[in-house]
């Protein structure tokens, strides 16, 4: 058996190494270098191998590799939210099912085994989920990465949401009386009397504010929380977002009264004029929650000890831990029942479904159809009057 001759490498008298020179990932040469043929050999081989995974990465990278890399291309189209939203969505729902695939193995049962896994999670998650798969491996399609695109068909799936109900003028009021003089207050008010969604209330400027002549807010802004810190944006969620919203006097009377005492050029905001940090908010909404009945728990000391206390908090009782606060929130409040109460306002009053589309910054004026149906239709005894005079009796 002939013996295995060993490479012969150039010695380099200055460097007192020896060296290889080999083509890299772009095609140009470079050059290797050891203190003994062993070594030098390999670090050769190390390289070729390198090389190798990186082609392989780079005509069939892994699903994990690729989204992160399809993601970050879509960061100059999209808000900040939105790209926030579109990465979450992709770090929990598409990569850990896909862990371990290459582009070109992906089959449409491997896309029908990731939806499975969000079908319990929200109708919105359960889309979103499959529109940037689908986004996704259309990209690669079109860059000529896969022969053809797995995605199949989507069929319908995710939880459907849960049916929001607005507010009545005696609850409006109720909650309206239990957060007057607290940061909720402004807050609230905002919400039922113009409509504008969270993060329009905390992005919202007095400079925005049009309290002479026909008072009006002017939509530009949004601040939205990313890791507990406030990101303020003037780039909204659609282009129907930015939007002059006119104020009744109830809420004019109640901005007036803000901007007197205001230390801040946010409407809601902080004395150094910095928006609320989420955790910010969370106390700002604890004003409506300690008000409310239901199961309570907090957390007290005795004898030195962190003990968890529960109770149920009834209507018309007095706060454990606060006794100038009363449990008179008998019905559920969350920033978004807000800006429905104010949509479903308009709705009752007999606005058409094009000036509301506007006043709420639908995109869509399916949106607010859904709304109008949902109210007009969901009372059967008014649709029977519609029906008796379509169908009148014989006798």
């Amino acid at each position: 058996m002939a013996r295995q001759r060993k490479p012969r490498y150039e010695y380099v008298e200055s460097k007192q190494l020896f060296r290889k020179r080999v083509k890299g990932r772009n095609g140009t040469w470079i050059s290797l270098y050891g203190k003994t043929p062993d070594e030098l050999t390999s670090k050769i081989e190390e390289f070729v191998e390198d090389l190798r995974v990186f082609n392989d990465n780079r005509e069939n990278p892994l699903v994990t590799d690729y989204a992160d890399y399809w993601i970050a291309l879509q960061e100059g189209h999209l808000t900040y939210g939105a790209f926030e939203d579109y990465k979450s969505i992709i770090n929990r729902h598409i990569k850990p099912p896909m862990k371990g695939l290459r582009m070109r193995d992906v089959l449409p049962d491997d896309i029908t085994r990731m939806m499975k896994g969000v079908t319990n999670f929200s109708k919105s998650v359960h889309d979103k989920t499959y529109m940037l798969a689908k986004q996704m491996f259309t990209n690669a399609y079109d860059n000529k990465l896969i022969a053809e695109n797995p995605c199949p068909k989507m069929h319908a799936g995710g939880r459907d949401p849960v049916e929001r109900q607005a507010l009545t003028n005696e609850q409006m009021d109720t909650l309206i009386e239990a957060v007057k003089g607290t940061r909720a207050y402004v807050f609230c008010m905002i919400g039922l009397y113009s409509g504008l969604r969270r993060e329009e209330i905390l992005g919202l400027k007095w400079d925005c504010v049009q309290l002479t002549g026909t008072p009006s807010i002017l939509v530009k802004r949004a601040c939205r929380f990313v890791h507990n810190r406030p990101v303020v944006e003037e780039r909204l969620k659609t282009k129907a977002s930015k939007r002059v919203i006119p104020i009744p006097p109830q809420l004019v009377q109640c901005l007036q009264e803000a901007k007197a005492s205001s230390k801040s050029c946010y409407v809601i905001g902080n004395e150094d004029n910095t928006p609320y940090t989420e955790t910010q908010f969370r106390g700002l909404w604890d004003y409506v929650r300690n008000r409310t009945v239901g199961n309570k728990s907090y957390y007290r000391y005795r004898n030195g000890k962190k003990e968890l206390y529960s109770f149920e908090a009834k209507l018309g009782e007095q706060a454990q831990n606060n006794p100038k606060v009363k449990y008179t929130i008998d019905f559920k409040v969350t920033p978004h029942i807000l800006r429905h109460t104010y949509i479903t306002n308009l709705l009752l009053s007999g606005a058409d479904v094009k000036t509301v589309q506007y006043l709420a910054g639908h995109e869509r004026a399916s949106i607010t159809l859904d709304i109008y149906t949902h109210l007009v239709y969901n009372k059967p005894e008014e649709l029977m009057e519609k029906v008796q005079r379509a169908f009148p009796s014989s006798e």
